[in-house]
């Protein structure tokens, strides 16, 4: 039974991660690739649009701590600098126009999925 379990914890673990990857590679493509429309997204926001660069390596950054996975403190930086990413892109769209705040939630829902298998399972 519990091996089962492990197992069950292992595949959710993997898919809410790559889920999740895929989701942060994609936003970080965006400000990338369309900068001057993410700099007019990040304005109507409030926020600075000199971040939109360095949010997209620290994305990539994070996914790389995630998963190399050879540091547990490195990892629980990446897990927590996402958490405040995302409570903090839900509050800017949600404040701002009352829509387009489902992503944010989507990505928190995988981040915490991803993070408690983590930890049940102790990859």
């Amino acid at each position: 039974m519990k091996l089962k379990k492990d197992k069950i914890f292992k595949i959710v673990y993997w898919i809410s991660t790559g889920l999740l990857t895929v989701m942060m590679l994609m936003s970080a493509s965006m400000y990338i690739m369309n900068n001057a429309e993410m700099q007019e997204a990040f304005t109507f926001l409030g926020f600075p649009t000199y971040i939109v660069y360095p949010l997209a390596i620290v994305k990539i950054l994070g996914l790389t701590a995630i998963w190399v996975g050879k540091f547990k403190s490195l990892k629980e930086w990446a897990y927590a600098g996402f958490f405040f990413n995302f409570v903090l892109a839900f509050f800017a769209h949600y404040m701002t126009t009352g829509t387009d705040f489902e992503s944010p939630l989507m990505a928190l829902l995988l981040l915490f999925t991803s993070y408690i298998t983590w930890k049940k399972i102790k990859l």
